[in-house]
């Protein structure tokens, strides 16, 4: 027989878990999801809602230029 594996819930909490016991590599693993599902929705976005993606683009450029080293 094999262990059951434990669960995650809809915000990535193990149910009866200890959050201080949750490992540094399933913190990364969701954070890698999200990060990917994130730029996944904002180039469905680009390609649904071009004139926004471009003037968003645009906002993105002049708070990268107007950005202090």
């Amino acid at each position: 027989m094999h262990k059951p594996q434990r669960t995650e819930d809809a915000a990535g909490a193990v149910p009866d878990g200890d959050p201080a016991e949750e490992s540094e590599a399933a913190r990364r693993r969701r954070r890698a999801q999200f990060l990917r599902e994130l730029h996944e929705a904002k180039e469905l976005r680009n390609r649904v809602q071009p004139r926004r993606a471009r003037a968003e683009r645009m906002r993105q450029a002049l708070r990268m230029r107007t950005f202090r080293w």
